[in-house]
């Protein structure tokens, strides 16, 4: 049995640092790093939300992190600025041109750039999808998603680990993770090859009709 290797603090800083400086889209020099057991603080100032993110996720990346806590700032560069109605009018655009986005069930409330998301959706994965929709866009500076998931005839648990693990099984890369199920609420575990095939396996978590809730604690090996 492969022993689970334990990665120092120092490690950890150094790799999320080093895939900082790695991912497109992150601002690196702006953002400072600390680690304390295993759970990564990013501090420091990004120019968009979308920079915010996309370190975030780069963080997650890294093997040995139990958690981020995101403590970046976003400041605007002149040019980026948008006032909230121009903010609103692309957010309502963004929406309405997804087709897998229910626009007529949301609402949105834009204040200093802050993008609120209310409503009610069938599946878990229009709910992601409409904040992916808005990360992009000029002059947002944070999303909050408070969209509701309530499906119609909803499966029982056994019914929705049924479905995801039939799915897991038949995409190459994702056979070693197991699901867990409490309600409408996903847990993933397991250890997969690559970062691809834990972010596949997530991505076919969220989209299982009934899902409200997915969490990812997939490992990836190596």
């Amino acid at each position: 049995m492969t022993r689970a290797v334990r990665h120092t603090d120092r490690q950890i800083q150094q790799d999320v640092s080093e895939e900082l400086i790695w991912a497109a889209g992150v601002p690196s020099p702006g953002i400072g790093v600390t680690v304390d057991d295993g759970v990564v603080t990013l501090t420091g100032q990004v120019g968009s939300y979308a920079e915010r993110w996309a370190a975030e996720r780069s963080a997650q990346r890294v093997r040995g992190v139990r958690a981020v806590a995101d403590d970046l700032e976003v400041r605007l560069t002149a040019d980026a600025e948008r006032t909230d109605a121009e903010i609103a009018l692309a957010v309502v655009r963004a929406l309405e041109w997804d087709s897998y986005v229910p626009a007529d069930q949301l609402d949105v409330t834009v204040a200093n750039g802050w993008v609120m998301l209310r409503g009610q959706v069938e599946f878990g994965y229009q709910s992601r999808t409409a904040e992916r929709e808005l990360r992009r866009l000029r002059g947002v500076r944070g999303i909050t998603n408070l969209i509701r998931v309530r499906p119609t005839g909803a499966p029982t648990g056994q019914e929705l680990r049924q479905r995801i693990r039939r799915t897991l099984r038949r995409r190459t890369g994702t056979e070693g993770v197991t699901v867990e199920v409490a309600g409408d609420a996903v847990l993933l575990v397991g250890m997969v090859p690559t970062v691809a095939d834990r972010d596949e396996a997530e991505r076919i978590a969220w989209s299982t009709p009934g899902v409200r809730e997915a969490r990812n604690e997939v490992t990836v090996a190596g």
